[in-house]
């Protein structure tokens, strides 16, 4: 746990770990209770956290796109917009985030 807090790449994907679970707490249970039940109140506790963890994870992006120099194609089109999906976040941790940091950790112990 403490690799998700002592590296850039570690805060993005706890970042992502974050809004992915709001994202999908907003629209699987907020959502629809709020249309089908007439009930607003998760949409107004969820919303705003939810929102903040996005923009937490988008400047954690920019930040971590910057050190690794990341190409703007990866950037915008493979991180970024995977936040706008549900399951996205989980799968840039997969596929893009996940493998970094392996790297980066077996090149600080040599």
């Amino acid at each position: 746990m403490t690799s998700f807090i002592n590296s850039k790449i570690g805060r993005l994907r706890l970042a992502g770990l974050l809004e992915g679970i709001s994202l999908l707490l907003l629209i699987g249970i907020a959502v629809p209770a709020k249309h089908i039940y007439g009930n607003p109140a998760l949409v107004k506790a969820i919303g705003p956290v939810h929102g903040m963890l996005f923009l937490w994870f988008v400047l954690n992006t920019l930040s971590v796109g910057v050190e690794q120099r990341w190409k703007f194609g990866t950037t915008t089109w493979k991180v970024l917009v995977a936040c706008l999906i549900p399951f996205g976040t989980f799968y840039i941790d997969y596929t893009i985030l996940r493998k970094i940091e392996v790297t980066s950790d077996i090149e600080n112990t040599h």
